[in-house]
């Protein structure tokens, strides 16, 4: 398995997030059925616009980070294959939670959609460690030219994770609006979160 290196994995992960990141769009739609007005009807699913964009923007920096982790691991065994399957396994069933949220936010039923959303984010987090984790420790699987400062800037990097998507899922209990907002904003800090790693 070490001699295909990382070339497979990625291939397979970035066909998974460009299909997860596709599906999210197609879940935004007006119904023109009773002939009403169109502007109005486009201005009423402003929760669909906000989940889409916040969705997007977490799976665009889930690659982003894949990405830059992938380029400092040098081999690949059967067990991180499997804990990337997993990963991936996530990052497909985004659009689903994220559908919920367009669905019901500011309506009955907001806060069961936004807790599904919140603890789909929070089990990614988790597995994300676990994967960057079971890469890095003792440089199990890192490439021999790369240097330990690297590794410890991703660390730095990936270590508000799990709290902050916690603390995500805690609010969505007390407000479901202000949580989908908290994880757009966390989306919007991580997107340039690539200077993180070279300090």
């Amino acid at each position: 398995m070490d001699e295909l290196g990382t070339t497979r994995l990625e291939t397979f992960s970035d066909g998974i997030f460009a299909i997860a990141a596709t599906l999210l769009v197609l879940e935004i739609g007006v119904s023109t059925a009773n002939g009403g007005d169109l502007g109005a009807d486009l201005l009423k699913i402003w929760p669909s616009y906000l989940a889409y964009a916040t969705s997007f923007l977490i799976i665009g920096v889930i690659w982003l980070n894949h990405h830059h982790c992938v380029s400092l691991i040098g081999r690949v065994d059967r067990t991180f294959l499997f804990i990337n399957n997993l990963l991936l396994l996530i990052v497909a069933f985004i659009p689903f939670p994220t559908k919920l949220v367009a669905q019901y936010l500011d309506k009955p039923g907001e806060q069961s959609a936004v807790f599904a959303y919140a603890a789909t984010l929070l089990m990614m987090a988790l597995l994300y460690n676990v994967w960057w984790q079971y890469a890095r420790r003792n440089r199990r699987l890192i490439g021999e030219d790369v240097p330990d400062s690297r590794l410890r800037a991703v660390d730095r990097a990936f270590n508000p994770g799990v709290p902050a998507y916690a603390l995500v899922l805690g609010v969505a209990f007390f407000s479901p609006l202000a949580s989908v907002i908290i994880t757009l904003c966390l989306a919007a800090f991580y997107v340039p979160s690539a200077a993180l790693w070279e300090r």
